[in-house]
């Protein structure tokens, strides 16, 4: 007759073979199946607790060393209850700001408001594969204009608001209350909009008839095209049926929306109009915005009002992000090479230089002191370490660096320090400045940058190179 032995049984039965009837226990591992080490761990486990130490324990660990603390996750509750706006990425950037340690990641963030019912889980969404982002390279280039509802009046009418978004920037320059989005209305928003902050090199809008007369009944141009011809502005439209071409002032009317405008009833249009001003302000000047790395969309746009002053010259700019800095020029086709690694900042910065913080993830790249692009870091997190030995304090001056002339030769690279340096065949037998910092080489032409090199020539020689700054070009190897 056939019993079949429980778990701790046969475990049981192999421990006393072994420890009673003196068998191996590789005899015993074969018989039962398992192997070797299973059977000895066994006899530890009956050595220190008896027959209860053959049962399995459970798997759950003791301690969870990265589990919110509750008095972290009752922060968190207590900030989206508060302002049920707040996702988890905001929540995380107000804990870093109020030094709570320690910090939680945004995924922990987010699994606390889905496990107290705050937030809805929902499928990560996949983007399509022909989806493109895109954005212009500098403030007052692009104005995205859209016209949107929301506003509530306690009559029971629903006035329209004519909206502005600066593209670069994500800089709100129109949010103005009008009874009808009709022609004369939007048109005067238009207008004090580039009277505050100045005309745009073009304007992107839908075809709604108030913007164009494209699919209207008549051939005439509307008051909006002529506007911007008077100005000088160029007036670019969507394709039919394509809102995403105007996704970041639609971005805005959802913001707009779900923060301010929810639940909301106004008295009349004066009232409505002044607290959206009030509230554009703030998302102007204080609101962080995460396309632009967290910081609010006047840091960007104020590098186009930017007049520096005389007494200006000289000094350093506030930069309030980390305490090392990494100086870079920016190269024609308007990027910079960080770790073997291109950075893309804008073609209208090319030539100046900016200055490159790594910070949790992200390159941060400053020019004036103002934000300019933000990318996620490319390198690994093992060669921090080089960036910051190539990176200098952010109280050192900015180095000037020592310029020589060197002449190019017939293969398109010139010399320095018994080092060549690519410039390019089209400025064959011509004479080029190479201006020499702490880790760069800069070439350049009559002002226009050419190229940035890493240094690679041996430090020792550099002495005796720039001991001769005018070269020698008339000599006969030179071309």
């Amino acid at each position: 007759m056939l019993v079949e032995l429980g778990l701790v049984e046969q475990r049981y039965k192999a421990v006393l073979e072994v420890l009673e009837e003196a068998a191996t226990v590789t005899d015993v591992a074969r018989r039962y199946g398992v192997c070797r080490q299973s059977v000895h761990k066994w006899l530890v486990r009956y050595a220190n607790g008896g027959l209860a130490g053959l049962v399995d324990n459970s798997c759950k660990p003791n301690t969870c060393p990265h589990q919110m603390p509750p008095v972290v996750e009752a922060k968190v509750v207590e900030m989206r209850r508060a302002h049920p706006e707040w996702g988890p990425r905001t929540i995380l950037n107000r804990l870093v700001r109020a030094g709570v340690e320690p910090l939680p990641s945004r995924s922990a963030i987010y699994r606390c408001l889905v496990r107290h019912v705050l937030l809805a889980p929902k499928p990560r969404r996949r983007r399509p594969s022909d989806y493109k982002r895109w954005e212009r390279s500098r403030p007052m280039e692009l104005w995205q204009m859209d016209v949107t509802l929301g506003v509530r009046l306690t009559d029971g009418s629903r006035p329209s608001v004519v909206t502005g978004i600066d593209d670069h920037s994500r800089f709100c320059v129109c949010a103005k209350v009008v009874a009808r989005a009709t022609a004369g209305p939007v048109c005067e928003a238009l207008e004090e909009a580039m009277e505050r902050h100045g005309q745009p090199e073009a304007i992107l809008s839908d075809n709604g008839k108030v913007f164009t007369g494209r699919f209207g009944p008549g051939k005439g141009i509307v008051r909006f095209d002529r506007i911007c011809q008077e100005h000088g502005i160029r007036h670019l439209l969507t394709a039919p049926g394509s809102p995403t071409t105007t996704g970041k002032v639609e971005r805005f009317h959802k913001t707009l929306k779900q923060e301010f405008l929810e639940d909301k009833v106004f008295s009349s249009i004066e009232e409505a109009q002044a607290a959206i001003d009030g509230w554009v302000c703030e998302y102007n000047h204080d609101r962080e915005h995460q396309s632009l790395g967290d910081r609010p969309p006047i840091e960007r746009f104020s590098l186009a009002r930017r007049q520096p002053a005389e007494d200006d010259e000289g000094q350093q700019p506030d930069v309030r992000l980390g305490d090392k800095r990494l100086l870079r020029r920016v190269h024609q086709n308007g990027k910079v090479d960080v770790l073997r690694f291109k950075y893309h900042v804008g073609r209208h910065l090319a030539g100046q230089q900016v200055e490159v913080f790594s910070r949790q993830g992200l390159l941060e790249i400053f020019c004036n002191g103002v934000l300019v692009a933000t990318h996620a870091r490319r390198h690994l997190a093992d060669e921090e370490m080089r960036l910051h030995r190539a990176a200098i304090s952010a109280s050192d001056p900015a180095p000037k660096g020592a310029v020589v002339v060197r002449k190019v030769n017939s293969q398109g690279s010139v010399s320095f320090a018994g080092t060549q340096y690519r410039v390019g065949n089209a400025y064959r037998r011509r004479s080029v400045e190479l201006t020499i910092t702490r880790d760069t080489l800069q070439i350049s032409l009559d002002g226009k940058l050419l190229r940035t090199h890493p240094k690679r020539h041996d430090r020792g020689k550099e002495h005796g190179a720039l001991g001769n700054p005018g070269g020698r070009p008339d000599r006969v190897n030179a071309a």
